[in-house]
């Protein structure tokens, strides 16, 4: 995918039924098809005119939110956001799953956590205790070091320069038409479809990453 405006819909790793009976065809086809297809149009939409930002990244876009003009602020955050949350969410999900390896994540999983148990009782937790729409994360610092997070909304964890290792969706739209209200239920089923190969790779990042040179 192009990472400058105008940005563009990353295709589904997967085809939109892959994840069932976990995750179902028609929640994947609105969520992704639909839902992500708007960020992507309102971020482009919002930079039409702002042609000194056409080569930004959309990394340094979302690093650099205080410094854009007042009016573009809420709209790179909100749909800017949405396009860089779902395009890793959509990336860590895959069909039956991915063993966690015996490896560098493993390891800090167990160091940091206890076992991979605990963390999943974190990201768990951490899903049920943002308040209204948002997202839980598991993410590294440079050192390694892991832990969990929550934001609001389509809010990053950009600014502080963390990697994101795995982001849970918690917005109803990922999981209502099949779960209603039931969001535990939905994160206990998410667990079945994380793919911890991919976790492992973005975890493998972490001392690279500074989104200040984005």
């Amino acid at each position: 995918m192009k990472n400058h405006y105008p940005f563009e819909l990353l295709p589904l790793p997967y085809a939109t039924d892959s994840l069932e009976p976990y995750i179902d065809k028609v929640t994947m086809e609105i969520h992704h098809g639909k839902h992500v297809q708007t960020y992507v149009d309102n971020l482009n939409n919002a930079l039409k005119d702002h042609k000194e930002y056409h080569d930004w990244s959309l990394e340094k876009l979302l690093y650099n939110l205080d410094k854009l003009p007042a009016s573009l602020q809420a709209p790179v955050r909100n749909n800017g956001g949405g396009v860089f949350n779902h395009n890793l969410y959509f990336k860590i999900m895959t069909k039956d799953g991915k063993s966690l390896s015996d490896g560098p994540l493993k390891k800090a999983i167990e160091r940091d956590f206890g076992s991979l148990d605990n963390l999943k009782t974190e990201l768990k937790n951490g899903g049920l205790t943002q308040f209204g729409s948002g997202w839980s994360w598991l993410v590294s610092d440079k050192d390694g070091k892991l832990s969990v997070r929550k934001t609001p909304n389509q809010d990053t964890l950009i600014a502080e320069n963390l990697t994101p290792v795995l982001n849970l969706d918690v917005w109803e739209h990922a999981y209502y038409l099949l779960r209603q209200n039931r969001r535990p239920e939905y994160i206990d089923n998410w667990f079945n479809v994380v793919n911890w190969e991919e976790a492992e790779k973005n975890y493998s990042k972490h001392k690279e990453t500074d989104y200040s040179k984005s």
